[in-house]
């Protein structure tokens, strides 16, 4: 919700030293992107977006602002959601105006290089206000780290806590995938077992074209 507007009346001839400089906030920089960490991300994005846009509004990629006196304070999580409203687009996101997001998800690849060491990043999350912050490294042994937002810091989940895959903020469970292309890969199922995942628009007509299949096969069989 924006905050409200006040009026503040002034003379409408007053002289000033110098010109109004607005502030600009950018709305998008040249970042490199392997073509891995592309595909991961965009998955995941899709599915989200296929599950959750008709309640929350979901970014990839995209600079979230949280100090309106500087331009230089962002962040650009990988997937971000904030709940409450339908998904409509947006350039950038600036707290100040539209509130949090309530979860984002770090994909890191080997441009994440220069934001480390990771507690720099961790700042600015923490900063921005999220209640959920994901990190995902698919060349790590135990690639998911997680952090909730408890009293003004994030602070990390322990690995072996039994809720430590659930998305809090989405009321579902975080999950790794083995992709026979791009090997393991970040996902959100409906079970905590991880097999009733939130599917990719393509995934989900895959899905119905081998329903419709089977039910024809089924027909054919009944009708013999």
């Amino acid at each position: 919700m924006a905050m409200p507007e006040i009026h503040v009346p002034r003379p409408a001839n007053r002289k000033y030293l110098r010109p109004p400089e607005p502030l600009f906030f950018p709305c998008e920089e040249e970042m490199p992107e392997t073509r891995r960490h592309l595909q991961v991300r965009t998955a995941l994005f899709q599915s989200i977006l296929a599950a959750f846009g008709d309640r929350a509004v979901i970014g990839s990629e995209q600079f979230v602002f949280w100090d309106p006196t500087d331009p230089g304070k962002r962040c650009a999580p990988d997937i971000m959601v904030r709940l409450g409203e339908p998904d409509a687009p947006f350039k950038s996101w600036k707290v100040w105006e539209r509130g949090a997001p309530h979860l984002a998800v770090e994909v890191i690849s080997e441009s994440d290089a220069t934001d480390r060491p990771w507690e720099a990043k961790l700042d600015r999350y923490r900063k921005v206000g999220v209640r959920e912050l994901v990190s995902f490294d698919p060349d790590e042994a135990n690639p998911v780290r997680i952090w909730d937002g408890v009293e003004g810091a994030l602070v990390e989940r322990a690995p072996g806590d039994p809720a430590f895959w659930r998305c809090d903020v989405l009321g579902a469970f975080w999950c790794v995938k083995q992709d026979p292309a791009l090997g393991a890969v970040l996902r959100l199922a409906r079970d905590p077992e991880g097999v009733d995942l939130f599917p990719t628009p393509d995934e989900a007509r895959v899905r119905a074209e081998q329903r419709v299949r089977e039910l024809e096969a089924e027909l054919a069989r009944r009708g013999k």
